[in-house]
């Protein structure tokens, strides 16, 4: 089916690529088992390093397929054990460009060389990785800066494997019951979606902004600054930020911080960009954090940020608090509501809550563990989650190892139970009310302007419809109606005296 697949004629150079590179790893076998290739080969007999192998064709193809690689590193709802942890391994590193190689688009983005924009310039690339390369340099005013430099030519490779990608998955739903029903289709466009936004670096940019609003408030936050003056679609320069990352309890110690207290911090800023501010890093790993004198965390590289809504919000407290308090009734309640199926039985959310109980619940709340076995039941019991929890659920995750590497006995409920006082504040604060106020001032102004009218209408339908209607009925009906009017009325005042009052 590779041959009917129909691509414009730019991209045919990339789709001989793509499968060369699949061949020269041995994936055969499973682009046959997809209904992509007509191989001769036996669809049946999976060599036992599919996974390995799998994830070194990922590497050599690029960062589209690096990235669906670790989208799919999160989806243990659908991935056995072995696959997942492969594909867990999964980097974006690559060869270090000559700045030379890099000169021509820097210049174009900050009209000048940037020996001259900068009083310091290190032409030596502090890492590279495969959409990306980072340099150091000081502005005028001696701010240590990075400059984060988007590869040349990279734009037009990864459009065009988004797009065979797209046609690869249509195909295999066209053939594969199970693919339709795990979303293979939507989860190429979320990819797509995703990718060509980190591709424009300005989109990281404004989630630093985002995020540093966030915690203007919290000292223990460090977001690096962004200097838009020298930033742009394919360059990005922000603070240099030096530090140690959470990777091991005795190097913090030496560098005079305190494991215990990073851990607690930790958890603390990541409860409060879920349950909060709706607002979260997406990819929390070691190296995107660094520990800071005074037991600060600073956070790096937000191109990749979630969203919770407010609902999402109330049901991840409501899945912890299940959890916490032996709740199976609460707890199966919320994975209902997390179920992208909707065919599935009560009975089925029910039996995954009593295991998940009785193997968790009342203890310490131990996420990655929990999680872990989360994911095997929804797999047997054929229960897909919604896209967006897939992230939220990496990030904890990922959080929960890091901070119990450094802090062994760390425990997110003794957070969570320190969350729950400012979640209350954040939820009576005068800025939050004030805007529901409002609006609720401008709808009820708008349905006093509708009154009228209403009116009007239903006195003609009644009068049209000439029901026996008894003298009684209509009189309690003006009153009832009345009443309404009156309360409308009342509660339009309350609210905009409300809103003028918060501001």
């Amino acid at each position: 089916m590779i041959g009917a697949i129909r691509v414009a004629a730019r991209d045919r150079a990339r789709l001989a690529e793509v499968i060369a590179t699949a061949s020269r790893f041995g994936l055969d076998v499973l682009l046959a088992r997809l209904g992509l290739d007509p191989a001769r080969r036996d669809p049946d007999a999976l060599p036992f390093d599919l996974p390995a192998r799998t994830r070194q064709a990922m590497e050599a193809l690029g960062p589209v397929w690096v990235k669906l690689g670790q989208i799919l590193a999160t989806r243990s709802d659908l991935l056995p054990p072995e696959w997942i942890a492969e594909l867990e391994h999964l980097h974006s590193a690559a060869p270090r460009l000559r700045f030379e190689q890099l000169r021509e688009q820097v210049e174009a983005a900050l009209g000048e060389p940037p020996e001259t924009a900068f009083v310091r310039f290190g032409a030596e690339p502090l890492a590279a990785a495969s959409i990306a390369q980072v340099h150091r340099a000081a502005l005028a005013d001696g701010t240590e800066v990075v400059l984060k430099i988007r590869r040349p030519g990279i734009r037009p490779i990864m459009e065009a494997d988004l797009r065979l990608l797209t046609q690869f998955a249509a195909m295999v739903e066209a053939t594969n019951a199970e693919a339709r029903r795990y979303g293979a289709a939507r989860m190429v466009r979320e990819l797509s979606r995703d990718i060509l936004e980190e591709l424009d670096f300005t989109n990281e940019g404004r989630n630093a902004d985002r995020l540093r609003e966030d915690f203007a408030r919290e000292p223990r936050v460090v977001v690096p600054a962004i200097h838009w003056r020298h930033s742009s679609e394919t360059l990005l320069v922000m603070d240099y930020i030096e530090g140690v990352p959470p990777r091991n309890a005795a190097v913090l110690q030496q560098a005079g911080i305190d494991p215990a207290a990073i851990a607690a911090t930790g958890a603390d800023i990541v409860l409060d960009m879920m349950l909060i501010n709706g607002r979260f890093h997406g990819d929390p790993h070691p190296g995107n954090l660094l520990c800071l004198p005074g037991d600060r965390i600073a956070m790096l590289d937000m191109g990749l940020i979630g969203h919770v809504s407010p609902r999402r919000r109330e049901e991840v407290i409501a899945f912890t608090q299940a959890i916490m308090n032996s709740d199976s009734t609460l707890l199966a309640e919320t994975m209902k509501q997390w179920s992208q199926t909707d065919d599935i039985a009560p009975a089925r959310f029910e039996a995954v809550a009593d295991r998940l109980i009785v193997r968790h619940g009342g203890g310490t709340l131990r996420l990655a563990a929990i999680l872990a076995d989360i994911f095997p039941i929804l797999r047997e019991e054929r229960i897909v989650l919604q896209p967006d929890l897939l992230l939220l659920f990496k990030a904890l995750i990922t959080i929960d190892g890091v901070l119990s590497g450094i802090q062994p006995d760390f425990d997110l409920s003794t957070a969570l139970r320190r969350a729950a006082s400012r979640i209350v504040e954040a939820r009576l604060a005068p800025e939050r009310w004030g805007k529901r106020a409002a609006a609720l001032a401008l709808e009820l102004d708008r349905l006093g302007d509708d009154l009228p009218r209403l009116i009007r209408a239903t006195t003609r339908k009644l009068e049209s419809e000439q029901a026996a209607v008894s003298t009684a009925g209509i009189e309690a009906a003006i009153r009832l109606g009345a009443g309404w009017i009156a309360g409308a009325l009342a509660v339009s005042g309350i609210a905009i005296a409300v809103a003028m009052h918060l501001g």
